[in-house]
């Protein structure tokens, strides 16, 4: 058990990783968040997971741990990206589809009063 615990920790180290270099490479705030987003979720519960893996007494803590960030972590990315997109935060130049412009709830509440 020991050595899957060890795998899970590095496939979870080599997702959070390849996180931070999305973050460093992609051109705007709403890419950047989706790749943050996306793998330091699935590398955090795979490392979290793993320890509790690894370590069989703190197995429960490990996945209550690992079951808050995957409720929380996507939500508060949802909260950043769409507070961004409505105090005018712009899209990179190269985006093709701005799905959220055709909705009213994305658009500011101040021009509406």
């Amino acid at each position: 058990m020991e050595i899957f615990g060890d795998i899970l920790i590095g496939v979870g180290a080599v997702f959070l990783f390849l996180g931070g270099l999305g973050i460093f490479r992609f051109p705007d705030v709403y890419n950047r968040l989706q790749a943050g987003t996306k793998c330091t979720t699935l590398g955090a519960f795979l490392t979290i997971i793993g320890v509790g893996v690894a370590e069989p007494s703190w197995f429960l803590k490990s996945l209550i741990i690992a079951v808050f960030i995957l409720l929380t972590n996507p939500i508060s990315a949802h909260a950043l990206a769409r507070a961004s997109y409505r105090t005018g935060v712009k899209l990179w130049e190269g985006t093709v589809v701005d799905k959220c412009q055709d909705f009213a709830e994305c658009s500011d509440p101040l021009e509406e009063e």
